[in-house]
């Protein structure tokens, strides 16, 4: 049974905690003779590594214990479940066989009914002996009659892992061996070919008797038996609907009246059906659909991840600093509507839902845009919300061009499960309580970037209005010669009695005298959705140009207003702060240097000046039909824009901090080109420093206020009082660039910026809501294109099988993921160096380059002191 972990929960630093430990150790290691290695039970290792008693030890000083972890049933504690005890006892390869017996008994427990003890029908501890063995009769018997599908299946996985790989073989079952197989090919990236020919070996080198399939498919249909799949459904070419429901049966679509079927594709192997010719015929176009409901059932299925799906409510610190999507408004506000039934149970999952389009081929010259939809659940600890192994793929929407308005008619499969798990739920295994629940999902919101805003959300993001949160009160100015629109009147935004509202020179020779707009709620947008004519979907229709004339900037009703709560919520859609900082760190660049196609302060630009009869001090001179412009305060002469060129050059980040700025910089050119997000979120909030010498303070100033803005955004911690602070001051800073900046500095990307700030009040930590881990995570799903004529198919297999994979990691102890693998450095800083203290890592003399270089006493000083401070061997002697 398990005994009192009160010391779990102490700091680390005191007795009880110490003492507990060592207690945990000498019993780990020293409960079976000759035991070198055990599992660590730390935060990040989560019992899924083995490792030897130093590095456990550390492990846990450093990460802490899991604190669902309190019956040490993998380290030799007893427990109600004896194959888990022996599990613990096992040591090797061995251990995979009660990894399978515990993976395959949950996943049977998951599908039984929640009354199946009560109605006398077989469970899986009765289907069971205590050893994990199937009874006579169970697996070709009763069981199988009475247990679903799925569990039938599962019936079918445990008989195999209880056979030998071969007549004589101690060490391996037939299960354990093939997940173990495919583990190595999904890792190390084996293609099928190589894959087949290597169990070819096997079963040519494996003594008779053996049961190694001797195909991939057969591996793979194992692998399914697990659960994890993915539905391919027929979609129309041009868009307009998806073969599904009353559609299913039809070979040409009802709307544009396209063939469903491809033309000549008998050698195809896509999606197959057979005519009445005996023909196979393959789909112009196939929807890949992951059902969402088994997946997260699986968040639930190890006590690990079941306990962390209650932090949110169970271990969160509510102290009113915004860390986490709980502590946000929108996540309260939805608590309170709902309280009496959705968030009654914290294990009702709350998701995210992100897309975007990529080009799966890598290179720029084919035009090709795919786009996944990922699902996000946020009910995960911080350290755990964001990491790709707990997302979920819920679909992938086919190429080659983007699905653009249509993109509702890819998401009506998981609109109607979500529906499904709002209003039915489903009936979920919870291991921690060993028992049944009805989980419920509701999905928060959306994370997008701008163009793919207008697409989830129906307010088209172009022409004058097109400000989701300004909406019709957009104020939109048409330049005459840059032949785009502008977004200023940022005074609007300012408190009644500032000063600026009345000044008319410095911006449109008018005084402002309007109140902010105020973004619509969600019963204002269903109002306007009645108001205009829905159109049909598909690619064929004609766009009625009619721009001009509208007092909105609707496109279609978002199919997202299914959702009975969707109304209802603070925030639906969220804006992209990536690629907004990145265009207006792209915008500053551009025209401090001067660089064409990229700079905002152009001949155009000035002559737009001169058109509204502003800032005359910038008006363009003529002279013999020549034009040449004055110089503005935030022009740098040639060696201004050298000497920013060169300090950008020269600039050295940590390692593993930002890419390497220098390939960016042309220094003869003076130009700045080919930077990624992340190096302008580096360069516009880390080094605003390159500024400040070459130009006056009236254009620094508010520069930097903007680089401070973006910086107090990005924070882990928000504090309430701070962004009330930030939306005072953001309309203030964006004023000062109105009277230096010409008006075709101020695109759309300029302009939202004013409301990020109330944004983050509503929906929290900008982290939880952007596009850097899904911009990192289509990276991934780019690696996973191994054949290039179906780049889906190759992403859909390949998602297949790492999360195949991830899932059979919570219970096999030495299968590497990417859930359980170190961190790029962890390995160094978990080695113990020449003396003996654990801030030394042990030097790898096996890489070049490195020299050797005598200190400096300032510099031994700092050591000491950062020594003294850091390590953990410091309390010993402070004590």
């Amino acid at each position: 049974m398990a005994r009192d972990r009160i010391w779990m929960d102490m700091n680390r630093d005191s007795a009880e905690w110490q003492s507990g430990i060592k207690e945990f150790l000498d019993l780990a290691f020293d409960g079976s003779p000759g035991r070198s290695t055990a599992l660590c039970p730390c935060r990040r290792c989560l019992n899924a590594i083995y490792k030897e008693r130093d590095e456990v030890h550390l492990d846990l000083l450093m990460n802490g214990m899991d604190p669902s972890y309190t019956c040490w049933k993998y380290h030799g504690e007893d427990s109600d479940d004896e194959s888990t005890a022996e599990g613990s006892e096992g040591e090797g390869v061995r251990g995979d066989d009660f990894a399978v017996r515990d993976l395959l008994n949950t996943l049977i427990r998951s599908t039984e009914p929640e009354n199946s003890k009560t109605t006398g029908e077989g469970t899986s501890e009765e289907m069971l002996h205590d050893d994990g063995n199937i009874p006579e009769g169970s697996a070709e018997g009763r069981s199988n009659e009475e247990a679903g599908g799925c569990a039938k299946a599962f019936f079918a996985l445990l008989k195999d892992a209880e056979k030998e790989l071969y007549p004589g073989c101690k060490e391996l079952t037939k299960l354990s061996f093939i997940v173990r197989l495919y583990q190595i090919k999904c890792l190390f990236g084996l293609s099928n070919r190589a894959c087949e020919a290597v169990l070819q070996l096997f079963t040519e080198a494996f003594p008779k008797g053996h049961c190694i399939p001797n195909s991939l498919e057969k591996v793979q249909k194992i692998i399914r038996d697990l659960g994890l799949d993915y539905q391919k459904i027929h979609a129309c070419i041009n868009d307009c609907v998806l073969f599904r429901k009353e559609y299913a049966d039809m070979d040409y679509c009802p709307t544009c009246k396209e063939c469903r079927w491809k033309a000549a594709a008998a050698d195809e192997l896509d999606v197959e059906r057979t005519n009445h010719k005996g023909k196979k015929q393959v789909a112009r176009k196939v929807l890949r659909y992951f059902p969402l409901t088994p997946r997260l059932q699986r968040l639930f299925m190890t006590e690990a991840t079941s306990s962390y799906m209650r932090w949110h409510k169970d271990d969160r610190v509510d102290d009113g600093i915004m860390r986490h999507p709980a502590d946000s408004l929108a996540w309260k506000h939805f608590d309170n509507i709902y309280s009496k039934g959705f968030s009654s149970d914290a294990r009702n999952v709350r998701l995210g839902l992100a897309s975007d389009g990529f080009n799966p081929y890598g290179i720029m010259n084919v035009s090709y845009s795919c786009w996944p939809v990922i699902l996000i659940p946020y009910n995960l600890p911080p350290w755990l919300c964001l990491k790709q192994p707990y997302w979920f793929m819920s679909m992938i929407i086919p190429g080659k061009k983007s699905p653009g308005n249509n993109i509702d008619v890819y998401l009506q499969p998981l609109i109607d499960e979500l529906k499904d798990l709002w209003y039915v739920g489903a009936d979920t295994y919870d291991a921690t309580t060993k028992k049944n629940f009805q989980m419920h999902a509701a999905l928060m919101w959306t994370i997008n970037d701008f163009p793919a805003y207008a697409m989830l959300s129906g307010w088209s993001t172009k022409g004058k209005l097109a400000c989701p949160y300004c909406h019709m009160h957009t104020d939109h100015l048409w330049l005459k010669y840059g032949r785009k629109y502008c977004y200023m009147g940022h005074r609007r935004f300012l408190s009644r009695d500032h000063k600026w509202r009345r000044n008319k020179s410095c911006f449109n020779n008018e005084t402002e005298n309007r109140d902010a707009p105020v973004p619509l709620s969600g019963n204002d947008v269903v109002q306007q959705h009645a108001s205009f004519e829905q159109e049909t979907f598909g690619k064929t229709r004609k766009r009625k140009r009619d721009d001009d004339n509208k007092w909105h900037n609707w496109r279609k009703k978002s199919i997202l207003f299914d959702l009975p709560y969707w109304k209802n919520l603070l925030i639906r859609h969220n804006l992209d702060v990536m690629h907004i900082e990145k265009n207006i760190c792209d915008s500053f660049l551009g025209t401090l240097l001067d660089m064409d196609g990229k700079s905002k302060d152009t001949l155009k630009a000035r002559l737009d000046l001169q058109h509204f009869k502003i800032r005359k001090d910038l008006h363009p001179n003529v002279s013999n039909g020549k034009y040449t412009l004055n110089l503005a305060c935030y022009n740098l002469t040639k060696d201004e824009k050298k000497m920013l060129c060169k300090f950008l050059h020269g600039v050295r980040m940590p390692d593993g901090y930002a890419s390497n700025l220098k390939r960016c910089v042309d220094l003869e050119g003076c130009k700045v080109s080919g930077l990624k997000t992340h190096d302008c979120h580096v360069l516009f909030q880390k080094l605003p420093i390159w500024v400040r010498n070459i130009l006056p303070k009236k254009f620094v100033v508010p520069f930097l206020e903007l680089s401070l803005f973006f910086a107090a955004i990005y924070s882990k911690e928000l504090n309430p009082e701070e962004l009330a602070k930030l939306s005072r001051t953001i309309p203030e800073t964006l004023c000062r660039l109105e009277m230096i900046l010409p008006p075709q500095f101020f695109d759309i990307m300029m302009h939202l910026p004013i409301h990020l700030a109330k944004e983050a009040r509503l929906g929290g930590p900008v982290a939880y809501r952007c596009m850097y881990p899904v911009e990192r995570y289509l990276r991934t799903l780019k690696g996973y294109v191994r054949n290039k004529a179906h780049p889906e198919g190759s992403i859909a297999e390949g998602y297949i099988a790492e999360e195949c994979l991830t899932f059979c990691s919570r219970f096999f102890g030495n299968i590497d993921t990417k859930l359980n693998q170190p961190e790029r450095h962890e390995a160094a800083a978990r080695d113990e160096g020449p003396a003996g203290l654990s801030v030394f890592g042990t030097i790898d003399h096996s890489k070049k380059g490195f020299t050797f270089e005598t200190l400096s006493k300032a510099e031994m000083k700092q050591i000491r002191h950062y020594i003294i401070t850091n390590c953990e061997e410091s309390n010993s002697w402070t004590e």
